[in-house]
């Protein structure tokens, strides 16, 4: 009898066993209930990642972060070494996916995707986070990131600068705003402030003008490593040529290769510079800084009427393929998107579309502000079909070995339009022989 009563409790417990683990199974990770510190490496300058961190530390007291920054130049470099280490971040700013993958650094988030039922997402939010086994092409197969937002470029102008001309409104064609920037040069005004030391702060107008002159498409198959890929097409070329045209007839300013970004925000906040080319991430900063003194459009297409395409993609973040808490990390990225306090957050703060669920509706905003404007053009964005992922984000090395070197060289008079997209499209090349 008492042999009888032992083996019932035997089965007894391995029946709850059994359901303690599937009931695990079946739940999505989270980051528990004991202490865990996630090891996280930050893009310098930008406070949305850390204001995010702190919120989710509020809600649960457990978690804390152990924060790294650095420039994005240095990341696009370190990020192979820093993912490599025994201890690597379970939280890393990825300014590029696909030799990272190549190289089994990252994990894959497929198994995620699933548990946090991130298929509610659209789907357009999450192909620049895709790649192929073996790095490439992106666009399809398993999930490596996720975007703590979805931003946009385009162009931010000063109101009081942009009255002295008389513009009324944003322009509607390249030919209107070409017509405002030599109004502004005849003015004394300075057409464009804009950086390009240390990274290519000129790659922002020349992608907005590759977006005027031509479909995103083609653009986005280059940056996506498709077969048979070229940026060097007659539309980009006729674009680059019209950068070339803004830099000669004095529309930038003539040190910009001295000018880092934050010197460029700093003289563009200070009242130098009609407009500046940059992304909705600075949104925030404006309405916080100087609210109702600047404004925010998109690239208007070559003609008016046209479609609009803008250098739009996630700000991406990953999970290191040796990071230690893997799960606490992705229900991080998960909790950004879906968390109705964080989406205030990232709205207030990154000044972009927070991205999640269709169905979650976009927080609200202060009626008039930059804001209000960077959302707007989102929406027309979308509308249109029109984003493209940034040209810099090709390779992990594109950047710093192509656009960047190469545009300086614009600037100084040393480079042409043909010769920048002949010399890119050449380290390109180089780049995925390797």
């Amino acid at each position: 009898m008492r042999e009888k009563s032992r083996h019932a409790l035997r089965i007894a417990a391995l029946s709850l066993s059994v359901a303690a683990t599937a009931g695990t199974a079946l739940a999505a990770p989270s980051c528990g209930t004991d202490p865990v510190v996630l090891n996280s490496y930050f893009e310098t300058g930008f406070p949305l990642p850390t204001r995010l961190a702190e919120e989710f530390t509020r809600q649960f007291p457990n978690v804390t972060f152990d924060i790294k920054e650095d420039q994005f130049a240095n990341m696009m470099e370190n990020s192979p070494r820093i993912l490599s280490e025994p201890n690597a971040p379970d939280l890393i700013r990825l300014p590029s996916l696909t030799d990272l993958v190549a190289n089994n650094l990252l994990k894959n988030l497929d198994g995620y995707f699933d548990e946090f039922g991130w298929d509610k997402f659209p789907a357009g939010q999450l192909v620049q986070l895709r790649v192929e086994d073996g790095g490439r092409p992106r666009g399809t197969g398993s999930l490596y990131a996720m975007g703590l937002n979805y931003s946009m470029t385009g162009v931010f102008y000063n109101k009081e600068l942009a009255e002295q001309i008389g513009m009324t409104e944003p322009p509607n064609s390249v030919a209107e705003l070409d017509a405002l920037m030599a109004k502004a040069k005849e003015a004394g005004i300075q057409p464009i402030m804009q950086f390009n030391k240390g990274t290519g702060g000129l790659a922002f107008p020349l992608q907005n003008l590759m977006g005027a002159y031509g479909a995103p498409e083609p653009i986005n198959d280059w940056i996506f490593q498709k077969e048979g890929a070229t940026i060097n097409t007659e539309d980009n070329l006729e674009a680059a040529e019209h950068l070339e045209g803004w830099i000669k007839s004095g529309y930038f300013p003539s040190d910009a290769n001295a000018i880092e970004y934050f010197q460029m925000m700093s003289r563009f906040m200070g009242g130098e510079g009609l407009f500046m080319f940059n992304g909705d991430w600075e949104s925030g900063n404006f309405d916080s800084n100087a609210p109702g003194k600047f404004g925010f459009f998109i690239m208007p297409p070559l003609e008016e009427g046209g479609r609009h395409a803008s250098m739009s993609a996630p700000l991406t973040f990953g999970i290191g393929a040796n990071a230690n808490n893997a799960d606490c990390a992705a229900f991080f990225l998960d909790w950004v998107a879906t968390n109705e306090e964080a989406r205030k957050i990232n709205v207030a703060v990154g000044g972009s579309n927070p991205g999640g669920p269709a169905d979650l509706p976009i927080p609200p905003v202060e009626p008039g502000s930059v804001t209000e404007a960077s959302l707007a053009a989102g929406a027309v964005l979308a509308q249109d079909n029109g984003a493209m992922d940034f040209i810099a984000n090709a390779t992990g090395a594109i950047f710093a070995a192509g656009w960047t070197p190469e545009l300086q060289k614009m600037v100084g008079g040393q480079q042409d339009a043909a010769g920048l997209l002949e010399t890119v499209q050449r380290e390109y090349e180089t780049q995925l022989s390797r």
